[in-house]
């Protein structure tokens, strides 16, 4: 029996919608163009802004290839999820939605319907290497969500009694 993550399957179902089934076809500004979402690039941190139904998100244009397909992934998630001023929040409102951001932004750089598909070399260090080159991440986030990605395998294969890493 497979398992997955309410995010995990929102994810394959976005992209699979918006006609993304490989790797090399996750592009920031095909997403946010397929999905009506202006990006823009500027000088300061990257944040999403709503002006009635419209989203824009801005970017840091110093930050390299790599890390605003991150950025970009981590507003998505502010952009599908959450609404409002988080001026206005309590802090621990805004800390929840920030976590929640970050967990989505490993996945949708990453996601795991991809991810299954990959064969993995038997090293940890080639194996996050593999999902640096493949998914367009820095080291430490394809670390972060092969760690993730093991430990979720790992999870829901000793719930079926069936322990196999890789």
């Amino acid at each position: 029996m497979s398992y997955s993550t309410y995010t995990e399957d929102f994810i394959e179902g976005l992209y699979t919608k918006l006609g993304i089934f490989l790797p090399q076809q996750l592009d920031l500004n095909v997403i946010a163009h397929k999905l009506g979402i202006f990006v823009y690039y500027w000088e300061n941190p990257s944040q999403v802004l709503f002006l009635g139904a419209q989203a824009y998100i801005f970017l840091n244009q110093e930050l390299s290839p790599k890390q605003l397909w991150q950025d970009f992934c981590h507003e998505l998630c502010h952009v599908l999820f959450h609404s409002g001023s988080q001026e206005k929040m309590p802090y621990s409102w805004i800390e929840y939605q920030e976590w929640k951001a970050n967990n989505f932004m490993l996945q949708a750089c990453v996601p795991a319907f991809m991810l299954k598909k990959v064969n993995f070399p038997e090293s940890e260090d080639k194996s996050i290497q593999l999902i640096q080159e493949l998914f367009n991440v820095e080291w430490d986030f394809a670390h972060k969500r092969l760690e993730q990605y093991k430990n979720n395998k790992y999870l829901h294969e000793l719930d079926s009694k069936k322990v196999k890493m890789f």
